[in-house]
């Protein structure tokens, strides 16, 4: 049987959204996409989490920065304490349980929060040296700088280089890495662009947005699906 993909979702206005590029990637890989509501955790994330195989966590607003501590920078934007809540609580359970994670963009810092980690609330404004864009103006499919990727891990498994170009849309960014994540990948200007775990089955966290490069059959987003949803098969 494919195995159900869980597949986190935006909340606006009182409207769930999400990009029809998260499901298409799930579905191409071989996985049947389930889209989650951003329901209290006690309500109804055990009931999910039991019927889920995987877990896509997928980009969005910025995050509460009270998640992990601070006050809101000047430059932070839109955020959603529903979603913030739902998603860091099912992932710290996933991640117990050993069951695959895949965290896109946001979803790559909100892993990272929800493990003991935390996040720059605005990359621009809080990092002195110079930065490369990454909050580029081309469409979503191109890719539009490099990552350099550390050999040995699960991310280099898939890529099978050091070097690999991606797209990217964020102002926020890991920071202080979680006890249990190691770096994968970094940009040229020293930006986390992937973390990773080595002891589970399969949890990966990436800052670009794959979903938008495999809509293009982009080779090594295609290649990230697929190794997700293998690992998501029971």
């Amino acid at each position: 049987m494919k195995p159900l993909i869980g597949i986190t979702s935006n909340l606006r206005n009182g409207l769930l959204t999400l990009s029809t590029d998260n499901i298409q990637s799930v579905t191409l890989a071989g996985g049947v996409p389930i889209v989650l509501p951003n329901v209290p955790p006690e309500e109804a994330e055990n009931e999910i989490i039991a019927s889920i195989d995987g877990l896509l966590v997928t980009g969005g607003g910025d995050i509460d920065p009270l998640t992990f501590g601070e006050e809101p920078h000047q430059n932070l934007r839109s955020v959603c304490p529903e979603r913030d809540r739902f998603e860091m609580s099912i992932i710290k359970k996933m991640f117990y349980l050993n069951k695959p994670i895949l965290a896109i963009c946001r979803g790559c810092q909100v892993l990272n929060i929800a493990l003991d980690g935390d996040i720059y609330q605005d990359i621009y404004s809080q990092i002195q040296t110079e930065l490369i864009q990454h909050t580029q103006i081309a469409p979503r499919y191109h890719t539009s700088h490099y990552i350099n990727i550390k050999k040995d891990g699960l991310l280099y498994e898939i890529a099978q280089s050091e070097r690999m170009r991606v797209n990217s849309y964020h102002h926020q960014a890991v920071r202080r890495i979680s006890p249990y994540l190691s770096i994968s990948a970094t940009a040229n200007d020293g930006i986390i662009e992937a973390i990773e775990s080595s002891s589970k089955k399969f949890v990966l966290g990436v800052q670009w947005h794959p979903e938008n490069m495999f809509a293009t059959d982009d080779a090594f987003a295609g290649s990230l699906f697929r190794r997700f949803i293998n690992a998501c098969i029971k």
